[in-house]
C-alpha cells in the first residue's frame, strides 16, 4: 500500500512538472518583433497619384492607425528598359542593385521616408530580387560572366519570363557582389530586412552565406518566397516564408465547383 501511495505521489509530481513546463512554454511567446509582426506590401508606383516616396510618407500615419507594423516595399531599384514588359516594365527586372528608381524620387527621399517610418514605429523591409536581373542591368556590361549562358553564348532567360535573365551562383565573385549590394541598403538606409523574391530559385547555400555577412551590419528580418514543405532547408535560413500554392489550389477548387454547378 505504501508503494502504491509513493507511486501516486511520484506520478502527481511528474504531471505537475510537466504541466508547469507546458504552461511555461505557452506563456513564453517570442518577443522579437519578427515573430509577431504583420506585413503590409507597398507598391510605390500605384499607391498614390504621384507615385513617389514623399507622397507615400504622408500616408503612413493612416497605416499606423490601421495597426500595420512592417512595411514591405516592392522593388525600389531602376527598371531595365531592354525587353521590358509593356510600356512601364516590371520592377522585378532590375537595371542596378544599388540605385533608386528615379520615378520614386531620390536616395535621400527614401532615407527620409525610412527615418519617418521608424519614428512612427514601423519596421521597413525591401524586395530583393536575387535570382535574375533585367537585360540591361549594369552587370551585363561590367560583368557578363555573372550570368548563366545558353549554348549559343546568349544570356539565359528565366523560366516563363522573357524580360529577365538569370544569374550564375557558381560564380563566387558574383555572390560577393550581391552580398555587397544587400549591405549597401542596410548601411545607407537603415532598413530592417528583406523580402526575397523566388528565394528557392537561388541555391540555399548562397542565403546561408549571405545572411551572416549582411547581418554584420545589424540583425534583420528575412522573409522568403518559397514553399516550406517543398524546401525545408530554406526554412533554416529564413525567419518566415510564404508560397502561392494555396491560392492556386483554392482558385482551381472554385473553378471546378462552378463547373459542377453549371
Amino acid at each position: 500500500m505504501k508503494k502504491l501511495i509513493l507511486l501516486a505521489v511520484i506520478g502527481l509530481g511528474i504531471v505537475s512538472c510537466t504541466t508547469q513546463k507546458n504552461t511555461k512554454k505557452m506563456t513564453e511567446l517570442p518577443k522579437d518583433w519578427k515573430h509577431t509582426t504583420n506585413i503590409y506590401e507597398v507598391n510605390v508606383r500605384q499607391y498614390t497619384q504621384e507615385g513617389t516616396f514623399k507622397a507615400f510618407a504622408k500616408e503612413m500615419p493612416r497605416l499606423k492607425s490601421m495597426g500595420v507594423k512592417t512595411l514591405w516595399f516592392m522593388p525600389i531599384t531602376p527598371i531595365a528598359q531592354q525587353n521590358k514588359k509593356g510600356s512601364m516594365g516590371s520592377p522585378y527586372a532590375a537595371a542596378d542593385y544599388t540605385s533608386i528608381n528615379p520615378e520614386f524620387g531620390t536616395l535621400q527621399d527614401f532615407k527620409d521616408m525610412v527615418n519617418e517610418a521608424h519614428r512612427l514605429g514601423f519596421k521597413v523591409i525591401i524586395d530583393w530580387v536575387a535570382n535574375h536581373t533585367g537585360w540591361d542591368h549594369v552587370w551585363t556590361k561590367t560583368h557578363p560572366e555573372f550570368y548563366l549562358k545558353d549554348p549559343d553564348g546568349k544570356f539565359h532567360i528565366a523560366s516563363g519570363m522573357d524580360d529577365i535573365i538569370e544569374l550564375d551562383y557558381k560564380n563566387q565573385e558574383m555572390r560577393l557582389a550581391m552580398i555587397d549590394a544587400m549591405k549597401f541598403w542596410v548601411k545607407e538606409t537603415n532598413i530592417d530586412g528583406f523580402r526575397c523574391d523566388l528565394a528557392s530559385w537561388v541555391e540555399v547555400d548562397f542565403w546561408e552565406q549571405a545572411r551572416p555577412e549582411v547581418e554584420k551590419v545589424k540583425p534583420l528580418f528575412w522573409l522568403g518566397e518559397f514553399d516550406e514543405l517543398e524546401s525545408p532547408e530554406y526554412g533554416k535560413v529564413f525567419d518566415a516564408s510564404y508560397s502561392w500554392k494555396w491560392m492556386h489550389k483554392t482558385a482551381d477548387y472554385y473553378k471546378k465547383m462552378n463547373l459542377f454547378r453549371n
